[in-house]
């Protein structure tokens, strides 16, 4: 509940924040938290974050866990849309303003991939 209402304080980015949100929901095994305080949706899978939602920037933004060498290719080629990670381990996190200048399916592709590289991977069987 304190969610939806936080949700609701910041009418600017709501339409994009419920999609990302409803987005990262939608994924097996996530949980939403706000362990940061009523500013910050936390994403987890297994207990480990992929996706952090800040609710009071200015223009909404995410951060994202990231292989190091996607993370850098995607520095270079989005220059001031994708930036290292605000308040993380720049070497493996992204920070991505959404801001129009990117596609919804890149966006989306950036939370994938953050998803996949934190899930549990499934036991091989020998």
């Amino acid at each position: 509940m304190a969610i939806e209402k936080r949700l609701q304080a910041n009418k600017k980015n709501i339409m994009e924040v419920d999609f990302i949100r409803e987005y990262a929901l939608s994924k097996p095994d996530v949980e939403e938290s706000l362990p940061f305080g009523p500013d910050v949706l936390v994403f987890k899978v297994a207990g480990k974050v992929f996706l952090l939602l800040p609710l009071d920037t200015d223009i909404l933004q995410f951060n994202v866990k990231c292989d190091p060498e996607k993370a850098i290719e995607l520095r270079e080629t989005y220059a001031g849309i994708i930036l290292p990670g605000y308040h993380m381990n720049k070497k493996h996190w992204n920070t991505i303003l959404v801001n129009g200048s990117l596609s919804k399916k890149l966006l989306l592709n950036c939370i994938d991939d953050s998803y996949e590289l934190v899930k549990p991977r499934k036991k091989r069987t020998p």
